[in-house]
């Protein structure tokens, strides 16, 4: 049985917690109500934050049980960039996801010890900006890779 002290902590982390999901949910719903589908000036390394954290917790809602690191690297010298940011929020979201499912799926089957963990980084090469996604999760069979740039190609079940 949990202490009133216990359920109080508990308590407070849920509606902190809830109160930190429902600002990035607002932020969102601001980008898209605001979309004009122009380029503006977006600080990347936010934009890449703000999406890896509503991926994150978007999981956690459906299954409390999921957990996993998130480590990003972002370079400091990029500073803002002209882009779309609901069109690259969206790229991000779908990459995050991909990488979550990924490492869920193995946290199923792997042995003891097994830590689930997506990374993200930013790099300014020249003129141009890299993101990497990168997870430990189970690797790609080859057939797939050959069709991950088939429009609607998905190996995911159905409702996830």
């Amino acid at each position: 049985m949990q202490s009133p002290i216990d359920i109080k902590e508990n308590s407070e982390k849920i509606n902190h917690h809830g109160k930190r999901a429902g600002d990035i949910v607002k932020g969102m719903l601001q980008h898209s109500l605001s979309s004009t589908g122009k380029k503006e000036p977006t600080t990347i390394n936010a934009l890449a934050d703000e999406y890896l954290r509503l991926s994150y917790h978007g999981l956690r809602a459906k299954d409390k049980s999921f957990n996993s690191e998130m480590k990003t690297d972002f370079d400091q010298t990029i500073g803002t960039i002209n882009i779309i940011p609901q069109d690259i929020g969206r790229v991000l979201l779908n990459l995050y996801n991909n990488a979550f499912y990924a490492v869920a799926e193995k946290k199923k089957s792997a042995e003891v010890g097994y830590e689930p963990a997506v990374s993200v980084s930013t790099k300014k090469i020249s003129d141009k900006i890299e993101i990497r996604v990168k997870d430990n999760g189970n690797d790609i069979p080859q057939k797939v890779v050959d069709k991950i740039f088939q429009p609607f190609f998905t190996t995911k079940p159905t409702g996830v």
